[in-house]
Order: structure tokens, then C-alpha cells, then sequence
């Protein structure tokens, strides 16, 4: 009997189990990508915030509060390639916004493509440089086309990796003109963002509007040194870039959202039961590259006007397409913009580095020792560019010229660490090496990359802004929030490259072909 019992237990709830249904895809992911965004801060500046913003996502979403980048020196570009290909540098080829070109020994734009014209830009943009493909890239494969995908952006690399290679179209706005724009890489222009450029784009309605702080002063209150003087900028200059400064305020955010309402109302977007894909970026990093202790207020004020944001574009998505079919995914690109120096008053130990006096004196060095010839190419950010042609043509060994380069760099004052070309395919692995190796790609990086000491300022003499170096990165946030979600909240640091994987899981489709992390779960 006992027997009998067992065996109809065991069958119900084997039955029980085969009949629970998977869970319902979604009819729209949307990924919002904001830059910078911390989680310390996020979490700091609470009382500032509504109960539909960040304060929903916190209490309700799955929220991973260490999404790390996997790889050293990540910047825009780098961090959002990850996120979209769930690989690193090394993989997806995206080392950084520009990069030195081997071939011409010029910078390179990584989204710069000469082969396509813009819609209401005069730059030339596609993800040719790209080298891996993207959640977008899956799921259009998966659906064969049928699934929609567009990416809105403040800037054109964060705009065109969200969108893809398969996308149907990337937008970002257009710093000279204020309007929005993209590329042919896409198909036909839309329709209707011609019409929003001529009556709704931001030169239309923020001619003169001034940022100041939403709430009284007193209440920022949430860092220390905060000072009691409210702050205020205009958000367009009469410089050639007049909308630089707006994409760098969180006024930005709303106009993101202004444009996927029109995305919403005009396109077939979220209305059938073929899952389609909105990347969406916004800003909350700082305002100008002062010191962060010179704009506390602003930062604050940042982070409440995006959180706002973020409750506009939810009560959005609800209206118009509806939460309950939503599967909305929150991310940061992981990294701090480099700031100036410091005030002298605080004497923290650091120096100067110079890495074209590096370059100059490396050079003479190897000359010394191999012979007369230019064996230092170029340089360009904290990497150094060998001439291969005349190593080869001296009948040398690369990866000992490499060697020896970098051991007399590590003489240098102000030098953490030099990593050679050689080192980082051929050498031994170590957890630090293995960040430099995933950020190093071997047809765009250079021979050699000096990591400076943190504290020490890295000096440009062609008149690009200085900056400090700091080792450690803030704290970057990953939320999901979609029905059959359970909120849950996850401190225990995870790759950021796992969040494609995890987004891919949801959809049911490939991971993107260079991924080689397993998702997080749902």
C-alpha cells in the first residue's frame, strides 16, 4: 500500500512538473543603457527619488548590484560592445572609442565608416568595425527579419552597437544641429523622424532652457562637501557643437524618451507576438571634467532627473505596449570618464607622465642596441606602435625587441606595468594579465601598453585633456525586471558579459556568436 502511495505521489508531481508552461516570451525587450551609472549612488541618493522610478526597479526587479567589465581600461564604446556581443575586446575588436589605425598611423572612430553617408549628420557610420554579433544580430536571425530593432542614443557608437549589424535603424543626436540622425547603413530613413526633426527634435523646444537644480538646494544632501549654492548652465552654446552640452545633462534622457514614444506610435513595434528589441541609452555621469567634489549637487540632481526619466519611459512602455509584455533589462557602461588633476592643496602622492617622451627616448634606446632605423612608429593612448617592416627587415626577433622595450619602460617614473604584444598571447596567465589580455585585440592594439600608477596624471601635449589615473571602477548595476521575474537582490560581484547571454536566455535564441559566458538565470 505504502508502495501504491509512493508511485502516485511520484507521478503527480512528475505530472505536475511537465505541465507547468514556459515562461510567455516577451513582446519587447527593452535594454536601457545608462552610461556611468554607479550603484553606490544609485542607492545613496534614495530620498531623492519617486516610487515609479529607481525605487521600483530596486524593489521589484532582480537586481545585481556588481556588474563588472571583464577586461582593463573600458570606456563608452568598449563597455556597450560588451554588453551587446557578451565578449571582451579581444573578441568583439571594440578597444575603445578611436584607436590608432596600423595601416595609415592615424586615430580611428570605432563606428567611422566611409562607405555609408548619414541622414541629417555629415559623419559616416556603420558597425563594420564591430566583429562579433549582437543580441539584435541574434534575434533577427532567430525570426528570420520579422522581429523589429532600433537603437536610440545620445551618441552614435552606443546608438549603432544597440542596434547591431541586422538592425532596422539607429538614431542618435546630432550635436551640431540638435536633430536626431543615423545612417544608410539601415534601411530607408524613416518617414517619420523627418517630420519629428522638423516640429518636436530638441532645437525646437530647448532654445534657452537653463539647467537648475529640481529641488531646493538643502536637499542635496546625500555626499559630503555639498555646498548650499545652486548651480546653473545653459544647454546649448554658440560654439560649431551647440548641443555638446545637452547630451551631457540628464535633460537627454527626456528627449530619448520623446523619441520612443514616436517610435512606439509610428512603427509596429511590441504589437504582435514576434519579440522585438529597443536599445536605448541615456547619461548620468558629470557634467564637466572637473574634480566630482566641484559638482555634488549636480550629480544628485542627475540621478533624480534620470530616475524621473526612467518613470516616464516605464509609464511609456505600460501604455503603449504593456509592462506584463516587457521583458525591461537596466545596465551601465561600468566606467568613470577620466577627470583633471586634483588640487595641488591635497598633496596626494603622484607626478606627470609623459608617454611621448617614453616614445622618444624607447626609440633611442633600440637604436642603441639594434642599429640605426625608427623602430618606435607611433604612440597613442598609453600604447606604443613598433615598425614592424624595419624589424623584419633587420632579420630580428619582434617578440624580443617587444621584450626588451618593455623592460627598459618599467625604468620610467610615474610606470605600474608594461605589457608586451608577446605577453599578453603568449605569456603566462594571472588574474590581472587576463584583464589586460581581454581589453587587448592583436590587430588594433599596440606593441606595448604601459599602465601608469594611479594618482599620477597621464599628460598630453596636443592639447587633449589631461586626466588622474585611478585604479578601481564604481560599483555598475544590472536589473531585470519582466512578470515571472521574483525580485531578489544580488551583491556577489558578476561579469557584465553575462548579461547578453542572460538577455538571450530570456528570448530563447543563440547567445551572440563571440559570447562564451553562461547566463545568470532567470
Amino acid at each position: 500500500m505504502k508502495k501504491g502511495l509512493i508511485t502516485s505521489i511520484l507521478a503527480l508531481t512528475i505530472g505536475g512538473l511537465n505541465a507547468q508552461p514556459l515562461p510567455v516570451l516577451p513582446r519587447l525587450v527593452v535594454m536601457l543603457t545608462v552610461d556611468q551609472l554607479r550603484t553606490d549612488y544609485l542607492e545613496a541618493f534614495e530620498p531623492l527619488y519617486g516610487e515609479k522610478g529607481f525605487r521600483r526597479l530596486l524593489r521589484d526587479g532582480k537586481v545585481y548590484c556588481q556588474a563588472d567589465m571583464p577586461f582593463a581600461g573600458a570606456d563608452r564604446a568598449s563597455a556597450i560592445a560588451t554588453l551587446y556581443t557578451g565578449s571582451t575586446p579581444s573578441l568583439h575588436g571594440i578597444i575603445g572609442e578611436n584607436w590608432l589605425d596600423a595601416k595609415t598611423l592615424r586615430p580611428v572612430n570605432c563606428v567611422a565608416d566611409p562607405a555609408f553617408m548619414g541622414n541629417y549628420t555629415n559623419q559616416s557610420t556603420s558597425p563594420s568595425k564591430l566583429l562579433a554579433s549582437t543580441l539584435a544580430d541574434e534575434l533577427r536571425i532567430a525570426t528570420a527579419n520579422r522581429s523589429i530593432v532600433y537603437a536610440i542614443a545620445p551618441t552614435r557608437e552606443a546608438a549603432v552597437f544597440g542596434a547591431g549589424h541586422a538592425g532596422n535603424g539607429a538614431f542618435w543626436l546630432n550635436q551640431r544641429t540638435g536633430k536626431w540622425c543615423s545612417t544608410t547603413y539601415y534601411e530607408n530613413f524613416p518617414w517619420w523622424i523627418e517630420g519629428y526633426n522638423e516640429k518636436q527634435a530638441p532645437d525646437k523646444h530647448l532654445k534657452g532652457t537653463v539647467w537648475t537644480p529640481l529641488y531646493a538646494p538643502e536637499r542635496y544632501n546625500c555626499l559630503p562637501g555639498e555646498t548650499s549654492e545652486a548651480f546653473k548652465y545653459g544647454l546649448t552654446d554658440s560654439g560649431v557643437h551647440k548641443y555638446r552640452r545637452l547630451v551631457s545633462t540628464p535633460y537627454i534622457n527626456d528627449e530619448v524618451n520623446r523619441l520612443v514614444e514616436e517610435l512606439l506610435d509610428k512603427s509596429e513595434m511590441g504589437r504582435d507576438s514576434v519579440p522585438d528589441f529597443l536599445s536605448l541609452t541615456y547619461y548620468a555621469g558629470l557634467f564637466h571634467p572637473a574634480p566630482t567634489l566641484s559638482q555634488n549637487m549636480e550629480i544628485e540632481d542627475t540621478y533624480a532627473r534620470t530616475d524621473r526619466s526612467v518613470a516616464a519611459l516605464l509609464e511609456l512602455l505600460d501604455r503603449k505596449v504593456g509592462l506584463r509584455n516587457v521583458l525591461f533589462c537596466l545596465t551601465s557602461t561600468g566606467y568613470a570618464e577620466p577627470q583633471s588633476a586634483d588640487a595641488d592643496l591635497y598633496r596626494v602622492p603622484g607626478g606627470e607622465f609623459y608617454l611621448n617622451r617614453c616614445a622618444t627616448l624607447l626609440n633611442m634606446f633600440l637604436m642603441a642596441t639594434y642599429g640605426e632605423g625608427q623602430y618606435v612608429e607611433a604612440y597613442y593612448d598609453q600604447q606604443i606602435y613598433l615598425n614592424h617592416k624595419l624589424i623584419e627587415d633587420k632579420h630580428l626577433s619582434l617578440a624580443e625587441i617587444q621584450e626588451k622595450a618593455a623592460g627598459f619602460l618599467m625604468q620610467f617614473s610615474g610606470v605600474s606595468e608594461v605589457y608586451s604584444a608577446h605577453r599578453l598571447l603568449l605569456g603566462a596567465w594571472s588574474p590581472q594579465t587576463e584583464r589586460i589580455r581581454n581589453g587587448y585585440h592583436r590587430l588594433r592594439s599596440g606593441d606595448l601598453l604601459v599602465e601608469v600608477l594611479p594618482g599620477w596624471t597621464v599628460m598630453h601635449e596636443d592639447g587633449t585633456e589631461h586626466y588622474t589615473v585611478r585604479s578601481a571602477n564604481p560599483p555598475a548595476p544590472f536589473i531585470l525586471l519582466a512578470p515571472g521575474i521574483r525580485p531578489e537582490t544580488v551583491r556577489i560581484p558578476v561579469s557584465a558579459a553575462r548579461i547578453a547571454p542572460t538577455v538571450a536566455g530570456a528570448l530563447r535564441i543563440r547567445a551572440p556568436n563571440a559570447c562564451t559566458e553562461a547566463s545568470l538565470g532567470l
